[in-house]
């Protein structure tokens, strides 16, 4: 590439960077700026012809209004929740576990968050796990960054195993299931090393950017128990990837982690003796009182009736993503087509009943009969959800046609391919032998950019198994290293970082956010290279 290809191709990643985590301008700004310069550039530079921009951009439009679903649902089950009082019931409930803010953090984010990863995917963990959070007294900001944070080695296998068995498996040109079962195996081999960390990186972000202290040595303090909780769920996952395939290790590894954690508490299992609270609670040993005051009947909800929504959605979540099941074909079977958008070859295609979102909106209706809400408060919940979506709109309409025109580069009328992969290809060039050091951060890239790890995998299995093969380098060892990079990825990926903020209400601080997760995603890109060259170097 020319340098002034180069710059093209860097565009879409520079500005973001430049614009929203240096310049901290509000995302719906830097978006619309960005999508600007990028879609020149790419015109001028790239030459990528005017409909191809223009189709690209109504493809981000249709993908803008599923992930509007999926916001609104949860902004509408937070909502439901919080005005008939559960939520409250549910903070005293976590306190009942545990009163200590970074043992909650883990149970929440890390483990409930992991289970709700592997059934569903789609952005769902942040967007219940960061509102809850919230609600339990956290601050919005460290919510949505730890949530993002939290939602990372589940993703490898989200969506009950989608980014290997779609992602990897149509990026590779369909392979053999006993592949498949290897490149899973190498990738959570790899990840025993490296995810353990997360909940230990977690707590000690909370205790350096929210706690009185602002120290890291509080979050350090608590490292038995947070590394005992990142093998709590990886342990079981790496038995499950072995055992049954790439399915169900992360809806496994998050109910079983769930379980032995809840359960290592309650018996004093390396937890502290000094309990750590936010500023203000130490006097009293308690959360500060939610916002809205809860009903006078939140008194009278059992901890299992406040928690029966959230149930409810875990249990159809993994109904509808099983494919053994009839709920699956029925709720895919329904789709919305869109074929050569504007005459090209660009198409996409929805399934408005399979979004995460119905289901949330679902369960809603049901919790208005078993919480016995009032048509009042009915209301209010969906008057709140309505208008907390308009910043997300706006955000969204720039923020995916940015996307898509990066994707879509890849036309007749240039000599390049599309975007993404210059830059993969360019990478794989520079590194060299050391690619495996690399190869993690292009499978950031590809989720970075698509805002999912599925695509990323589709997008980068190729380049990755050419690379390897070309380099002599095992290619399930880089392949398992695209999986655990794309899952990193997500954890700075702006359309991500744009549903979580949108969810709790957090408009104009996704450039904080990602300042908050751009080091956790190159620590944990960088940490699985290392373990990879030393697994390399033992086998060969």
């Amino acid at each position: 590439m020319t340098l002034l290809q180069t710059v093209t191709s860097l565009m879409p990643i520079l500005s973001v960077l430049v614009f929203l985590v240096i310049l901290r301008w509000p995302a719906m700004q830097a978006m619309a700026v960005s999508l600007v310069i990028t879609a020149s550039l790419a015109v001028l530079i790239w030459q990528v012809p005017y409909v191809q921009i223009f189709a690209s951009i109504l493809e981000g439009w249709i993908i803008a209004a599923t992930i509007l679903v999926i916001i609104f649902g949860a902004i509408f089950l937070l909502n439901t929740l919080t005005q008939s009082g559960a939520i409250s019931v549910i903070r005293q409930g976590f306190i009942g576990i545990s009163p200590d803010r970074r043992i909650q953090l883990i149970i929440i984010a890390w483990l409930f968050g992991g289970f709700l990863e592997g059934a569903s995917g789609f952005g769902t963990p942040a967007a219940i796990c960061a509102p809850l959070l919230m609600a339990l007294g956290f601050h919005p900001l460290a919510a949505v960054a730890l949530a993002l944070i939290a939602d990372s080695s589940a993703v490898s296998f989200g969506a009950v195993g989608t980014p290997i068995l779609v992602g990897i498996n149509q990026g590779l040109g369909h392979i053999s299931n006993d592949r498949l079962q290897h490149i899973a195996t190498a990738a959570i081999s790899i990840d025993l090393f490296v995810g353990v960390f997360i909940p230990l990186m977690m707590v000690s972000i909370l205790t350096r950017f929210w706690g009185e202290n602002r120290s890291f040595k509080e979050g350090l303090a608590l490292w038995p128990f947070a590394v005992f909780a990142g093998l709590a769920f990886l342990l079981p996952a790496w038995l499950v990837a072995n055992i049954l395939g790439p399915d169900f290790p992360s809806i496994l590894g998050g109910l079983l982690g769930l379980i032995i954690v809840i359960g290592a508490v309650k018996l004093n299992f390396l937890v502290p003796k000094k309990v750590w609270l936010f500023a203000g609670e130490e006097a009293t040993n308690k959360q500060p009182e939610p916002a809205v005051p809860p009903p006078k009947k939140a008194s009278e909800m059992s901890i299992y009736c406040a928690w029966m929504p959230y149930v409810v959605v875990a249990v159809l979540l993994v109904l509808t993503r099983l494919d053994s099941l009839p709920l699956k074909p029925l709720l895919t079977g329904v789709k919305i087509e869109f074929n050569h958008i504007l005459g090209t070859s660009i198409s996409h295609s929805a399934s408005p009943l399979y979004l995460p979102g119905v289901i949330f909106v679902l369960v809603c209706v049901l919790t208005f009969f078993l919480h016995k809400m009032s048509l009042q408060q009915i209301s209010t919940s969906f008057r709140l959800s309505v208008k907390s979506l308009v910043p997300s709109l706006l955000t969204l309409a720039t923020a995916v046609p940015l996307v898509r025109v990066f994707i879509n580069s890849d036309v007749a009328t240039s000599p390049l391919t599309s975007m993404p992969k210059e830059l993969a290809m360019m990478m794989s060039e520079f590194f060299g032998q050391s690619w495996p050091m690399a190869a993690a951060f292009v499978g950031a890239l590809g989720a970075f950019i698509s805002g999912s790890a599925t695509f990323s995998n589709m997008m980068f299995a190729e380049l990755q198994q050419t690379t390897a093969l070309t380099l002599e380098i095992a290619p399930n060892v880089i392949l398992g290293l695209q999986m655990l990079g794309s899952n990193a990825g997500n954890m700075i990926c702006v359309v991500n970082v744009v549903a979580a903020c949108s969810v709790v209400g957090l408009n104009n601080q996704e450039g904080s956010v990602i300042r908050l997760t751009l080091v956790p995603m190159m620590l944990y890109c960088l940490l699985a290279g290392a373990v990879s060259l030393i697994w390399l170097s033992v086998v060969n």
